[in-house]
């Protein structure tokens, strides 16, 4: 992917428009290669790489998850903490 092809999200486009500081890394994507991936394509350690995971309780109430790239999600311990019966990752639709 060259630097003209990278998309513009909504994020990058807040990121310039406060001038915050940051560097792209763009990467060829690789289906179900994950934190692992990123990782090797650029260069770092994979427990840097911080994964966004949206969940939702019974109740279809979502919310976000970070947690570095090596390490596994408990939905059983997130249910615990958050006082809930269950927790699911979101429907990506």
């Amino acid at each position: 992917m060259t630097k003209d092809k990278i998309p513009v999200t909504p994020c990058l486009l807040i990121l310039k428009r406060l001038d915050v500081v940051f560097s792209l890394y763009p990467y060829r994507y690789e289906e179900h290669g994950g934190t692992q991936v990123s990782a090797r394509e650029i260069g770092v350690d994979e427990h840097i790489i911080i994964k966004t995971l949206v969940m939702e309780d019974e109740k279809k109430t979502p919310f976000i998850v970070l947690m570095h790239g090596d390490k596994q999600v408990s939905t059983k311990s997130i249910a615990r903490l958050l006082g809930v019966k269950s927790v699911v990752p979101c429907d990506p639709k």
